[in-house]
């Protein structure tokens, strides 16, 4: 009589809600970037009432929604697929962490490509702050998670609040990004496709790196990170663990709406400037975070637990290819608004719509191309970068 022998899998089989969440966050990213003109502000006046109330209803609609979630999700999924990378390696036998260190290089020089075209790109951002990964990656559940909460409580904002306890005349140190943003603003207003690129790649990556750092997002980012991970250690994501989401939806529930009154009150209540940034920012932080949580164990569940989940997986393919859409929605975007391109010079409404449009046209070219492929174009390079030298 032969008797079956149990095998572990040698990799994880793909998360398709991963993919989904993942295009969600992506399709959030770039209709916001839409709305900003990509980080050039300007938009021409309007008399039409109806208009500026689009106009007004549409901006503060979408960055409740999704300002500082949509790159939250991104974040918390980026520290998921370093994990599921890593225990793939590790069950085949095979070492990732400094491969894992090689990919961010190559990540930062796409980011690089990146900012070429968009000044805000958060890839250089990542490819910095993802080195926390490889170093916390032999590190207990415990400890990590523990590291993730201080880092999401804004450990620098809460120094500084602590001494503007002590001393009320303490002025936080604040990094100067005033003229490097007035120099990317000149030059998308006026410049040239060459002098867009040579500014974008010195001050406006020095201005987008001092805001991450001023508003917390380096802090925060680093968090959740290391919030991915643990959700792939603990397979989360797996429909068995909707009892854990569950949990998780309430715990957000329950903590957003009393951090957000807190955010919109204290400006009523504080009158230090020092003390009132920083505890805004702590505030932001948190109930941004409590948000983000409510949207993915949203999706999680109508995913698993309705009838939508074929309806979202018609994303998956998006978010499976987030890095050509990412870099590629930063050359489309900037070659509509920026002086070197269209140069597009239309209200808030009309930009939802034309964000809309980047989104669906990507999304059909991204059905088509996973149809035929297994990876995205920018994710087969950075695979195949990724794993240059090995005789994998």
């Amino acid at each position: 009589m032969e008797q079956a022998i149990a095998t572990k899998p040698l990799s994880h089989a793909r998360v398709d809600v991963a993919d989904v969440l993942r295009g969600l966050a992506v399709m959030g990213i770039i209709v916001l970037h839409s709305i900003e003109h990509f980080n050039f502000y300007s938009f021409p006046d309007t008399d039409c009432a109806w208009l500026q109330f689009t106009n007004r209803a549409i901006w503060d609609g979408l960055f409740f929604a999704f300002g500082g979630k949509a790159y939250a999700v991104f974040a918390l999924l980026f520290g998921f697929s370093f994990f599921i990378q890593d225990d793939n390696q590790r069950l085949r036998g095979g070492y990732f962490r400094l491969r894992f260190c090689w990919r961010l290089v190559l990540l930062f020089i796409f980011g690089n490509i990146n900012a070429c075209f968009f000044t805000a790109e958060v890839l250089v951002l990542y490819s910095l702050v993802g080195f926390i990964l490889p170093l916390t990656a032999r590190m207990s559940d415990r400890s990590v998670f523990v590291l993730a909460i201080v880092l999401l409580m804004q450990p620098m904002s809460l120094i500084y609040l602590a001494i503007s306890v002590f001393n009320p005349d303490f002025v936080a140190p604040v990094l100067p990004t005033g003229s490097f943003w007035d120099a990317t603003f000149k030059v998308q207003s006026s410049g040239s496709f060459l002098e867009t690129v040579r500014v974008n790649l010195w001050e406006g990556q020095l201005a987008s790196l001092a805001w991450a750092w001023d508003h917390g997002r380096v802090f925060q980012t680093a968090a959740l990170f290391l919030f991915g991970m643990l959700i792939g250690r603990r397979d989360i994501f797996a429909k068995e663990n909707l009892h854990i989401w569950s949990k998780v939806l309430t715990f957000a529930l329950v903590a957003f709406f009393p951090l957000y009154g807190l955010g919109n009150m204290v400006p009523d209540f504080v009158t230090n400037k020092t003390m009132l940034t920083h505890l805004t920012l702590v505030l932001t932080s948190l109930s941004n975070f409590a948000f983000m949580l409510i949207l993915v164990s949203g999706v999680i569940f109508l995913f698993y637990t309705t009838s939508m989940q074929s309806l979202l997986m018609g994303i998956a393919p998006y978010g499976r290819m987030s890095l050509t859409n990412y870099i590629s929605q930063s050359v489309i975007g900037s070659m509509l608004f920026y002086h070197w391109g269209f140069y597009l010079h239309i209200g808030t409404t009309a930009s939802f719509f034309v964000g809309v449009g980047i989104f669906l046209v990507q999304l059909i070219f991204c059905r088509w191309w996973m149809s035929h492929h297994t990876h995205g174009p920018l994710e087969y390079i950075w695979k195949k970068a990724t794993w240059i030298g090995s005789r994998r």
